[in-house]
């Protein structure tokens, strides 16, 4: 294991191959899909319950777009890493 000192904080590089990184993206992403579609469930109740705090109509609408499209992303993400995956 190789270390590296910057400042007072030692760096340690990890060799790993190319098959674990791809799981630890693959893992980080479906992490993502999963918290961010949470996020749209707990936002939707939210707006059906009306309990949106000090937040206008505009603004929580807004956040429930922001999570859905986060979600999108997240999934694109996770599928490209499925694809290449499958590739090799």
């Amino acid at each position: 294991m190789k270390t590296m000192l910057i400042g007072n904080t030692e760096l340690i590089y990890l060799k790993m191959t190319k098959q674990e990184i791809t799981n630890l993206a693959h893992n980080k992403a479906w992490s993502q899909v999963e918290m961010t579609t949470i996020d749209i469930k707990r936002v939707k109740n939210e707006i059906k319950n009306n309990n949106i705090g000090f937040l206008t109509e505009e603004q929580i609408q807004g956040v429930l777009r922001l999570h859905e499209k986060d979600l999108k992303v997240w999934n694109f993400i996770l599928e490209l890493i499925e694809k290449s995956n499958k590739n090799e």
